[in-house]
């Protein structure tokens, strides 16, 4: 890919000791950086227990995030479609794009904690089903379909929303994905954008390009031609001045997220039998770069190589460390790597290299015509004084 976006990804992950009201103000002050820093996007979760991913609604932090911002733009990362009926999501989403100016996205999945689905009576093996179901009609709504349809969890009766997406545009809508196919299947199916999430553990760098594939198989089958500039990769970065100091930087939260996973998720990122130090262990199996900006650009690249190419990386946002490291991690990342894949400091490279090249010449004309206006303001001085001793 020529030009590659960055953006972030914020579950968000908040260790349960600390204050909630303050923790969900530092996400949204997060946004507000990182769009001053020219990122791109900022995804945010949806969750509903287990005590740590807080935020419940991403549609009421996008609401608030966009009143504060000027140019990053909002998704929904991801709402989980089985937790909710279909028109009001929709129309709240077709809201948004209004409020945001169009600068509001769409993210979709199934569900990723199983203990928000047990707490509405839903089954874990039905949300991947409703996910798609619900989806369809989704987007049938978004293009200003009316839609009937009679689901058993929910019902639409000649439904249809009373807005069109801001500016004539179109919602940008996002599938979310892991490892199994049926992420990439979906938005092969209904023509969305692909979210992997979790991309760079080893397994999902392993079937990276086969769910593409996948995804663009499913396309061709549906009328759908995929782009691998709507194909964002999800991954873990934190990186200081130094490898010593972002190791360091670490030791403040990683536990705790280490913790959350091996009580909490379905997939843990570290082995509950490891030995040694966590951040050691993401280092060293490519789950994650805890380092410096030349290490990101490294694993960009590797991810680059094994999928294909994609069109934006988000970092995941962990909460290793303090809100200050954490905010020049992200600074960084800005100042050093999105050069690398923006291709912004072409020019001003070939400014250089072509001023370099010729600074002797420079010099030498530099040179010449300082001493030319020396020779040139003697020589008035002389004339001057021949004229002053003529008229005495």
């Amino acid at each position: 890919m020529s030009y590659l976006r960055f953006g972030t990804f914020i579950p968000p992950i908040h260790p349960v000791r600390e204050n909630p009201t303050l923790a969900i103000e530092r996400d949204m002050d997060l946004i507000v950086h990182l769009d001053k820093w020219a990122y791109d996007e900022a995804w945010i979760g949806e969750h509903h227990s287990a005590g740590t991913e807080l935020i419940a609604s991403p549609e009421l932090v996008i609401a608030a995030v966009a009143e504060r911002t000027k140019h990053i733009r909002l998704g929904t990362g991801v709402n989980s479609l089985p937790y909710h009926h279909p028109l009001i999501l929709a129309d709240r989403i077709m809201q948004l794009h209004h409020m945001t100016r169009g600068r509001a996205m769409f993210g979709a999945g199934p569900g990723a904690l199983v203990s928000d689905a047990k707490m509405m009576g839903i089954e874990t093996a039905k949300q991947r089903d409703m996910m798609e179901t619900a989806l369809a009609c989704i987007l049938k709504l978004f293009r200003g379909e009316a839609v009937t349809l009679k689901a058993d969890w929910f019902e639409l009766k000649d439904a249809r929303l009373q807005l069109r997406p801001f500016g004539g545009q179109d919602i940008e809508v996002a599938t979310a994905c892991m490892i199994s196919p049926s992420g990439p299947r979906a938005a092969g199916k209904f023509g969305t954008g692909l979210m992997s999430l979790s991309a760079t553990t080893p397994e999902a760098r392993a079937a990276a390009s086969a769910n593409w594939d996948i995804a663009v198989e499913m396309g061709k089958a549906h009328g759908h031609t995929l782009d691998r500039k709507d194909w964002r990769m999800v991954g873990l970065i934190h990186v200081a001045e130094t490898r010593e100091k972002a190791l360091a930087d670490v030791q403040y939260a990683i536990d705790d997220w280490v913790q959350y996973f091996e009580d909490v998720a379905v997939l843990p990122m570290v082995p509950p039998d490891r030995k040694g130090d966590p951040a050691q262990f993401l280092i060293e199996t490519g789950r994650a770069v805890i380092g410096t900006p030349d290490d990101a650009v490294k694993q960009i690249e590797m991810l680059q190589k094994a999928s294909g190419g994609f069109g934006t990386y988000l970092i995941t946002d962990a909460n290793w460390t303090t809100f200050a490291n954490k905010l020049r991690s992200y600074e960084l990342v800005a100042q050093y790597v999105f050069p690398k894949f923006q291709n912004s400091n072409a020019g001003r490279e070939m400014s250089y290299a072509w001023t370099r090249e010729r600074q002797k010449d420079f010099k030498a004309s530099h040179q010449q015509a300082t001493q030319a206006q020396i020779e040139k303001h003697k020589a008035e001085r002389a004339g001057g004084a021949v004229k002053k001793s003529a008229a005495e």
